[in-house]
């Protein structure tokens, strides 16, 4: 497990009790750097939607368990807010909380000439992800996508 990893499971480790004592649930935790600053980003989300004071109450309980545990060696800044509009579909909870929507879907290599896809999700496990769309049932494997996300319409 590389260094990036390991501070992105246990940061969603962290965030699990935390989450369920205040009734809501973990979507992610990354751990990224842009413009030569470290981010430790953690997305919740929770019937009705996230409102900046669950962010709020949620950084204020993470961030002394994240000073305690001091697993991370580089400064860096937390962030707390909700996975928006184009949820990123990773874990397996998120392709349930998916099932029956629409999503996008990207590839690394051209499929039929095309990289996007559109569709209903239908079926997904560990090796394929399955939707609808408007040729008929479409079946990808895990392997060839480098983004599966719920669709919007801006």
């Amino acid at each position: 497990m590389s260094k990036k990893d390991d501070i992105e499971k246990k940061t969603y480790d962290l965030l699990l009790p935390i989450l369920d004592e205040l009734g809501m649930t973990a979507v992610d935790a990354e751990f990224v750097k842009e413009g030569g600053e470290y981010y430790l980003r953690c997305y919740i989300d929770k019937e009705g939607g996230v409102m900046i004071d669950d962010c709020e109450a949620v950084s204020r309980r993470l961030d002394p368990l994240l000073d305690e545990g001091d697993f991370i060696d580089e400064a860096y800044t937390l962030e707390v807010s909700s996975p928006g509009l184009g949820r990123v579909l990773k874990r397996p909870h998120d392709f349930e909380f998916a099932a029956g929507k629409e999503v996008e879907l990207k590839t690394y290599k051209a499929v039929e000439g095309k990289k996007e896809f559109r569709g209903i999700l239908k079926a997904w496990d560990s090796r394929s992800v399955v939707i609808e769309t408007d040729d008929g049932e479409k079946t990808f494997s895990r392997k060839e996508l480098s983004l599966v996300r719920l669709a919007f319409d801006i």
